[in-house]
């Protein structure tokens, strides 16, 4: 249900979110129940938190895009800073039972910047001023950014905009191209994933980012396309990239053959199945953490993630730690480690540990 949010029209209003629009997807449901009992309606509200939740219901949008979580993983990758993102994982996650989030690093579309004032506001940051920073830190308008995105709608008067791009483009692979590789642009995308597949819901990928596709400048050159940016973060298939997907010296190699060790990971962790989801705070605001609760061959059993979104190594202390086990099992690393004496994570490094 494409700008759910938005499909009742009346004169006088903003047009965003009337009763009619809930109205209209429960008679959508009711008739669907008798014609195709088995379609679900996906929603798509780029609008207030707040807003999205109210369409995730069994009775409306059994499945909803998660644009909040999506929008402030690139926050975090941009600040360093995890506080917002937590925030949400910890407030925000939780939805219906017989629902399911569409978690997603990018779309088709653009980004946009939907988190909440007040929650920002919370944590001492201007929504409005801080808006204007990703803006610019995603168009490379910001000093030291690693992002080659492109403004959509931009207000230069305002300083409003949202940010077409590809995952590797906005991760920093494009400018690795121009300035010599470094490899954090796969790092972040490689993160990124790491989180849509373990938070709780379906992952989407998009095509294209398994490859770590670039973005096409060549839109410009289209007159019927010239004017719409998000048409540079809609390539065509990038035939050389999938001919290097097997190659693990290259970037399209590495990033593929992460994103299918992450997937195969996922496949056999049935702690990330349902949504449910505990916050675990780290003290340290580089590093975000949260735990998935379920089940292990029938017994209760926990996995717990931490991504680490600093460009430099992070040391979680034992302090933090003690309330788990002497020891844990690294999922991705496939080993036992020893957390009474802290947990070093690497530069954007991501580590999930069975409890």
């Amino acid at each position: 249900m494409d700008a759910v949010a938005f499909i009742w029209k009346r004169l006088g209003t903003a047009c965003e979110s009337l009763p009619e629009a809930h109205l209209l997807l429960q008679a959508f449901n009711a008739v669907c129940r008798l014609a195709a009992p088995s379609l679900l309606f996906k929603s798509e509200a780029i609008v207030h938190p707040d807003e999205v939740v109210q369409y995730i219901d069994p009775g409306e949008c059994r499945l909803s895009y998660n644009p909040l979580q999506m929008a402030l993983i690139w926050n975090s990758l941009a600040t360093r800073d995890v506080s917002l993102l937590a925030q949400a994982l910890e407030r925000r996650h939780g939805i219906p039972e017989g629902t399911a989030w569409v978690n997603y690093v990018r779309s088709h579309d653009d980004i946009g910047w939907t988190f909440s004032d007040q929650d920002a506001a919370e944590l001492g940051i201007d929504g409005h001023d801080h808006r204007r920073f990703l803006n610019a830190f995603y168009v490379n308008r910001f000093p030291g950014s690693f992002a080659r995105g492109v403004p959509f709608q931009d207000n230069p008067r305002t300083g409003d905009a949202r940010i077409s791009g590809t995952t590797a483009s906005l991760a920093g692979l494009e400018s690795a191209a121009d300035a010599g590789a470094d490899g954090t642009g796969v790092a972040r995308v490689l993160l990124a994933h790491a989180i849509i597949l373990s938070t709780g819901g379906i992952p989407l990928l998009y095509l294209g980012d398994e490859v770590g596709q670039l973005n096409d400048h060549t839109y410009l050159e289209d007159p019927a396309k010239a004017v719409d940016s998000r048409w540079v973060g809609r390539p065509a298939y990038p035939e050389d990239r999938y001919a290097a997907r097997t190659d693990p010296t290259t970037e399209a190699g590495a990033i593929f053959r992460g994103l299918m060790d992450l997937i195969e990971i996922r496949k056999q962790t049935p702690e990330f199945a349902g949504g449910r989801l505990l916050p675990f705070h780290t003290d340290n605001p580089h590093v975000l953490g949260y735990q998935r609760p379920g089940l292990l061959d029938g017994e209760d059993s926990t996995v717990v993630a931490f991504v680490n979104v600093a460009d430099t190594a992070q040391h979680l202390g034992a302090e933090t730690l003690s309330g788990l086990p002497e020891t844990a099992w690294e999922l991705i690393g496939g080993e036992r480690v020893f957390l009474r004496t802290g947990l070093r994570l690497e530069p954007l490094g991501v580590r999930w540990l069975r409890i």
